[in-house]
């Protein structure tokens, strides 16, 4: 099953990849996107990098490795070792 979920999540950042422009024109501008990164393209980006943000957690899961990930990104905030 975290297979099934893994490849279901790379697809969903694939086509949040692939189809930014439209989800741009569709949702809009994201405020944080275009004062950090700029006003050509600010949202454009913004949106790409979610999708590669999801991609990772579905390669993450797919893989095997998400709970291991999680807990070391983690650990600093939860002062475990």
């Amino acid at each position: 099953m975290r297979i099934i979920g893994g490849l279901i999540l790379i697809t969903i950042g694939t086509l949040i990849v692939i189809k930014s422009e439209n989800l741009f024109q569709a949702l809009g501008r994201i405020a944080w996107f275009e004062k950090n990164f700029g006003s050509e393209g600010g949202s454009r980006l913004g949106y790409k990098l979610i999708g590669l943000v999801v991609i990772f957690f579905g390669l993450l899961m797919a893989s095997g490795t998400f709970d291991g990930f999680i807990k070391t990104a983690l650990s600093p905030l939860t002062k475990t070792r």
